[in-house]
């Protein structure tokens, strides 16, 4: 019966490692193109250069 259980456990916590990740893909996905909007569509600064559009 142990093993048997143990087997489960590690199903589950494989499967939840394995959606934990995929959402992390997803969500550095969603930052990679929020970060090149803002790099195609940044505005031009008082100087008339091309700024930056995030503060560092």
């Amino acid at each position: 019966m142990v093993p048997i259980l143990i087997v489960l456990l590690l199903a589950l916590v494989l499967f939840g490692a394995g959606f934990a990740v995929k959402i992390l893909w997803w969500v550095a996905l969603i930052v990679l193109a929020v970060w090149l909007l803002g790099f195609l569509v940044r505005g031009t600064s008082a100087g008339g250069a091309r700024g930056r559009w995030y503060r560092w």
